[in-house]
């Protein structure tokens, strides 16, 4: 019950913004509903008048222009509610899904080493989808269940008190019923939605490793595998379908015993004379209305719990606190004048998991390029990804100009960083918006510089529309060299004073890598520059390079100092200028 109130916490915000738009929403729904009352009011004296003999033309025209009088106000004003009230749902789901993504932007990269990007597809479409239609089409079945209800049992009382209280004898029967299986469903929509993730994981999983699987001939056995999450998701569907099944012929079956018990007895009473004619096609048009709010409450039960299971698991994102995050009082940051150092750094990803790195002591002074080299998995692309804080060391410190980073602002700690990662990433759109990130304010020169930095100039020129040219989904139409040479441009472009490099020219030709470099040791404005590598030669003119071996430096000094001095680099390098020999 707690997590719902919390829950339902999150929407209470939209009601309050759009509190007038809402009542005025309410408003035209409750004439609406008071307009459909007033119809059978106008067939009992048009029934009364016929059954009667004292019916006219005359007579028979008027009350059929109150009836399209009626239906025309009623098409208006439901027009009207509609606007308001499904709108503002519409509202609820623009606010609530910008919160979602905005909210998960801030989260730490433990965060998304842990979650499925498809439970996050789930949430921001499936998820808010339910609260929308609980927002909107749930508020309008309650109001009908309770305004076009009690007025209805009130005009049907109106006409005979006698009749009504027999017709509400299933009413207590459909409120056990409601809270019985209310509950039910809240636990199987919760359920369901649970599988709808995991489908949609398995479903995006697959489509983005299309190429893999068409490569291996894995066709089949995935086609098995999604078929086996999509069997869960209907069964869960199926068990639902269970209770929901079971519920609405409930709701009909009382609704049709009222209409049952009004045939007999209201027709005794017409013939017995106790009430007219016409007052029986009342009564009969007034249950019909009643029917709906019966309906409407098996109707908005479903509505509701399907939102409150949504708004649970889209709370739960929301109350995630980042690991990452500024500190009371953190302070600003400009660019380094001493430099980066770490002190007996540790570091794991698992809270009782193997330490990635141990008792890491590193200085990278301002004005220099330090490199750090080690075979696959000794560190070097955690070690740059503690600088910037995507994660936070577990044991010493990372100090910039004598200040623990975890003490900075952490926006004004990146604006000073520029990251090219071991694995780049390419968005969806052209070479062009992929370097300035959409950056409008960036001009044409600095980024045709930047090209020319990254030695991408004279394949962009290749291709027929330039830096116009649509990349495709993580950059499909691009080699793994041109990917790599877009993310050294995008960090080329903004020159920011810390610049790290995770192995970035692993996947571009022997000439290539070398001019790139010697761009970077061209370059003036990085005051410092890290650079990761399995290229011994990209590292060789750096004033300091760091020897890595399982989680540890085990060697540090200058290329030739390391030439003569460590086995492990002396061997490495010399095995690579063999191969790399003409």
């Amino acid at each position: 019950m707690r997590k719902a109130v919390k829950a339902i916490e999150l929407i209470k915000p939209y009601f309050i913004e759009n509190r007038t738009v809402i009542f005025l929403g309410f408003a035209c729904l409750i004439l609406v509903d008071f307009l459909q009352l007033t119809i059978p009011r106008i067939i009992k004296w048009a029934i009364d008048d016929l059954t009667g003999f004292t019916a006219t033309p005359s007579s028979l025209a008027v009350h059929a222009g109150y009836v399209l009088a009626i239906g025309l106000m009623i098409g208006i004003f439901r027009y009207l509610w509609r606007r308001f009230l499904l709108g503002t749902s519409r509202r609820v789901e623009e606010g609530l899904r910008n919160r979602l993504f905005t909210h998960t932007q801030t989260l730490s990269a433990s965060f998304f080493d842990k979650t499925r990007t498809g439970d996050l597809m789930a949430h921001a479409t499936n998820d808010i989808q339910q609260v929308r239609m609980a927002t909107g089409m749930g508020l309008v079945a309650i109001n009908d269940a309770i305004v076009l209800g009690a007025a209805a049992i009130g005009f049907m009382a109106w006409i005979n008190v006698r009749l009504t209280a027999f017709v509400l004898i299933p009413m207590p029967f459909i409120v056990l019923g409601t809270r019985f299986f209310s509950k039910k469903m809240h636990l199987r929509y919760r359920t369901v939605q649970g599988a709808f993730a995991d489908l949609t994981e398995g479903v995006r999983e697959r489509f983005a490793g299309i190429r893999i699987i068409k490569a291996y001939n894995s066709e089949e056995t995935e086609a098995i595998r999604l078929e086996k999450v999509s069997k869960r998701y209907v069964d869960e569907n199926l068990k639902l379908v269970k209770i929901t099944g079971s519920f609405f012929p409930m709701m009909l079956l009382f609704s049709n015993l009222s209409l049952a018990i009004v045939l007999y007895l209201g027709g005794r009473q017409t013939i017995l004379q106790e009430i007219t004619p016409g007052d029986f096609v009342a009564f009969i048009s007034y249950l019909g209305l009643l029917t709906w709010p019966m309906m409407a409450l098996g109707w908005v039960t479903n509505l509701i719990q399907r939102g409150k299971a949504s708004l649970e698991r889209i709370n739960k994102i929301l109350q995630t606190v980042p690991d990452i995050a500024d500190m009371p009082n953190a302070r600003p940051q400009g660019p380094p004048q001493q430099g980066v150092t770490l002190h007996n750094v540790s570091f794991a990803y698992e809270k009782d998991g193997a330490r990635v790195l141990s008792g890491v002591n590193l200085s990278l002074p301002s004005g220099t390029t330090v490199g750090l080299v080690g075979p696959p998995g000794c560190g070097k692309t955690t070690l740059i990804h503690l600088i910037p804080r995507f994660y936070d060391v577990m044991e010493g410190s990372i100090a910039l100009d004598g200040i623990d980073i975890r003490s900075l602002s952490l926006s004004d700690l990146r604006a000073l960083i520029a990251l090219v990662p071991q694995e780049p990433f390419i968005f969806a759109g052209t070479i062009a918006e992929n370097i300035t990130l959409n950056n409008t304010a960036v001009n044409r020169y600095a980024l045709e510089n930047a090209l020319e930095m990254a030695a991408l100039d004279k394949t962009v020129a290749s291709f027929p529309k330039g830096l116009n040219t649509l990349v495709g989904e993580k950059g499909v139409i691009l080699s793994g060299g041109q990917k790599q040479r877009i993310a050294l441009a995008r960090a080329f472009l903004d020159k920011r004073p810390i610049l790290l490099l995770d192995d970035p020219i692993s996947q571009v030709d022997a000439d290539t890598g070398q001019a790139i470099v010697n761009t970077i040791q061209s370059l003036t404005w990085p005051q410092i520059t890290v650079l990761s590598s399995h290229r011994l030669s990209a590292v060789r003119q750096a004033e300091q390079i760091a020897v890595l071996n399982r989680g540890r430096i085990v060697a540090s000094g200058s290329h030739p100092e390391l030439i003569a001095n460590n086995r492990y680099y002396a061997q490495t390098y010399r095995l690579q200028e063999i191969s790399h020999a003409p």
